[in-house]
């Protein structure tokens, strides 16, 4: 009981941003998929009142997720090695490979299992909330290698079950895309078939040079 206690110490009290980085890293190591709503800002520099979505959105590890957007209409699925992006008012799908290497270097690929924060990310800035009604830790982030569309990552997650309950991508402009999850549900036995799209008859079908994300950037297209 004295060694237990002598490992739970440093975290229940003046925890380290190494610490609970290494806490949430372990959280999603040993998830198998989770699932989620979302909604999503965009904070732009040049722009005041940027697009906004909803939607629900679903990870499972080996690289695997699903975005289906309620706003804007569209999909997101990967299932590790292909990813669809699905514009169904467009009549339109952009299709591309998926690397590993481009896996892990997608900002939120820990939550589907690819990738590893402590390799990837230097730790920035750590704070914890003082409010006994705001129970979180947020640590800041910025990668080890130059990313495309990536300064900084700024992680917002519960003290308790070190879940990420938002997300801020921010690019070298300083332009910011946050992504909130609500009533997350881990290990709920999602299918690997869930995380394939079968393409439309009749739909546009573009293959892109580079993957899309789930902020909505692409690559370079061509049909």
């Amino acid at each position: 009981l004295m060694l237990m206690n002598l490992t739970v110490l440093p975290i229940a009290f003046g925890a380290t941003g190494q610490e609970v980085l290494g806490e949430i890293q372990n959280r999603y190591e040993k998830t198998n998929d989770s699932e989620a709503n979302f909604l999503q800002e965009y904070f732009g520099k040049m722009m005041k009142g940027g697009p906004k979505g909803e939607g629900k959105v679903y990870f499972k590890k080996k690289g695997m997720m699903r975005w289906d957007y309620k706003v804007p209409n569209q999909k997101i699925i990967s299932n590790g090695q292909a990813l669809w992006f699905y514009r169904p008012d467009d009549n339109q799908v952009m299709v591309s490979d998926v690397s590993k290497d481009f896996l892990e270097r997608t900002p939120l690929a820990f939550l589907a299992g690819e990738g590893d924060l402590r390799r990837d990310f230097n730790l920035l800035n750590f704070n914890e909330s003082v409010s006994p009604k705001e129970d979180y830790y947020v640590v800041e982030l910025a990668p080890k290698e130059p990313q495309v569309g990536l300064s900084k990552l700024s992680l917002t997650v519960d003290k308790k079950t070190y879940q990420v309950l938002r997300a801020d991508v921010i690019d070298a402009m300083g332009n910011v895309t946050r992504t909130r999850f609500i009533d997350i549900k881990t290990d709920v036995g999602l299918s690997n078939s869930f995380f394939h799209f079968t393409i439309p008859p009749g739909t546009e079908v573009i293959k892109m040079q580079e993957p899309a994300t789930p902020s909505g950037k692409k690559g370079d297209p061509s049909k």
